[in-house]
C-alpha cells in the first residue's frame, strides 16, 4: 500500500508544497512540488487567501491521505514566527475541512529523518531529498525541498514502511538516509 503525503513548509512569502507517494518499503516518489509566493506589499488577509486557495487546489487535485506541516518553533524574529504560524493555521484548517489528518514535525525531526542528523543544513536536506526521490535536479527553492522532506519524514515516521526483517537497518533496499533513520528508530525503542 502506498501512502500519499502532502508536505507543507509554511511561510507568508514562500510556502513550499510537495506531494510524495511512499511505499511500504519506504521507497518515496515525488508526485508534485511547488511554492506559493505572496508579496509583502499585499495585505495580510490577501496573502493568507492566496495560500488558502493554493492549498485547497493541491488538496483537491492530489487527494493526500495526510498532511505534514512544519511545526512552528521559537525564533528571534517574532514577525517571522507569526507569519509561519498564520500560514500554518490556514493550511491546517483546509485539511480539517476535508477530514484529512495533520501531523506536525519540527525542523530537527525532518533533518534527522532525511539526513541522519538533526543539525544538518538546508543544502544537505536538499541533496538527500534529491537522492531519496531519485530526482534529476534538486527541487528549488529550498522551501520546495523542505516540503518534500516533511512529506518523506511523516511517511517514514508514521510507519508506511516500518522497519521489518526485510527492510531494517543495513538492508540494501534502503537508502543510506533511510538506514540511518531505521537505526535511530531502533535505538530509541531500545532506550525506552
Amino acid at each position: 500500500m502506498t501512502l500519499r503525503v502532502l508536505g507543507v513548509d509554511p511561510g507568508l512569502t514562500r510556502c513550499g508544497i510537495g506531494v510524495v507517494d511512499v511505499e511500504r518499503n519506504r521507497r518515496a516518489t515525488m508526485v508534485a512540488v511547488g511554492v506559493v509566493g505572496t508579496s509583502p506589499e499585499e495585505t495580510l488577509d490577501q496573502r493568507l487567501l492566496v495560500i488558502a486557495t493554493a492549498i485547497d487546489e493541491w488538496l483537491d487535485r492530489y487527494e493526500p491521505q495526510v498532511l505534514a506541516v512544519e511545526r512552528v518553533f521559537s525564533q528571534l524574529n517574532v514577525s517571522t514566527v507569526m507569519g509561519v504560524a498564520q500560514a500554518s493555521g490556514v493550511v491546517i484548517a483546509a485539511a480539517a475541512r476535508r477530514g484529512i489528518p495533520v501531523a506536525l514535525h519540527t525542523p530537527s525531526e525532518v533533518k534527522a529523518a532525511v539526513t541522519g542528523s538533526g543539525s544538518s543544513n538546508k543544502d544537505a536536506v536538499t541533496k538527500l531529498v534529491t537522492k531519496i526521490l531519485r530526482l534529476d535536479a534538486p527541487p528549488r527553492p529550498a522551501d520546495a525541498a523542505d516540503a518534500l522532506a516533511l512529506a518523506i519524514t511523516h511517511a517514514w515516521r508514521a510507519g508506511s514502511g516500518a522497519a521489518s526483517a526485510t527492510t531494517g537497518p543495513g538492508s540494501s533496499s534502503l537508502t543510506p538516509a533511510q538506514q540511518a533513520w531505521a537505526a535511530a528508530e531502533a535505538k530509541a525503542r531500545r532506550a525506552r
